[in-house]
């Protein structure tokens, strides 16, 4: 069954009077573990959308930067997306139900937080009240300032990325130690350590992102440490 049926049977859940935050109770398990990712990224991008009535093509075009969506199953994920936006539970209560179906794992949580900055920036800007909701969202799934610092460096072009908080390391670590974190890194952008976490091959483009983002960081690192004889 495709990542796109078992949303389908999702909505059809929903269809039958079930809440979307009930309906991530069910999701905890693999393969249903994919299906509820993209739920709560397209749910809890819809909650961050400011615009009011249908989903709009631009909107569509949004997740598409995070999710590979065949022609034929646009329709669900519009349908999925007004559904979240209309209901009237608010974006805190969606937020604690991801977090609680993936039992406090930071990692899913953390590449759930990139596919929504993936949509935050679809359209070149960055707002102040998306940059507000995420902060919040990282919040009530455990992360500390720091850890959502480094994830929105990764994304957000307003100044050029401290290579240091890209990689969450200090300006003062040893250059063995930055290696093994962003050799860690990579490993753990991986796809198939990604799907292995829940993310659906779907959305393994976040991948692609993440690794730009790391290995430019270290590149960084690594030329200043040589620059001073390291």
């Amino acid at each position: 069954m495709s990542l796109w049926s078992r949303i389908s049977d999702a909505l059809a859940a929903l269809t039958a009077g079930e809440s979307l935050s009930d309906v991530f109770a069910h999701l905890r398990t693999p393969p249903e573990r994919s299906a509820g990712f993209a739920i709560a990224v397209i749910a809890l991008g819809a909650k961050m959308a400011k615009a009011d009535g249908q989903v709009t093509r631009d909107e569509v075009s949004a997740f598409r930067e995070v999710f590979t969506i065949p022609a034929d199953e646009e329709k669900n994920a519009a349908r999925l997306f007004n559904l979240a936006r209309t209901d009237v539970a608010g974006f805190e209560q969606y937020a604690a139900r991801v977090a609680a179906m993936f039992d406090g794992d930071d990692k899913p949580l953390c590449d759930l937080m990139e596919g929504l900055f993936f949509i935050a920036l679809a359209d070149g800007e960055y707002h102040p009240g998306e940059d507000e909701y995420l902060s919040r969202v990282a919040e009530i799934f455990g992360m500390n300032d720091a850890q959502f610092r480094q994830l929105r460096s990764r994304f957000v072009p307003d100044a050029a990325p401290d290579p240091y908080q890209v990689l969450g390391v200090g300006q003062d670590a040893p250059l063995d130690d930055i290696r093994r974190v962003w050799r860690r890194e990579v490993r753990e952008s991986h796809p198939d350590q990604m799907v292995a976490r829940g993310v659906p091959p779907e959305a393994i483009r976040l991948a692609e992102q993440r690794l730009i983002a790391v290995n430019r960081a270290w590149e960084e690192i690594r030329e200043a440490h040589t620059g001073k004889g390291a």
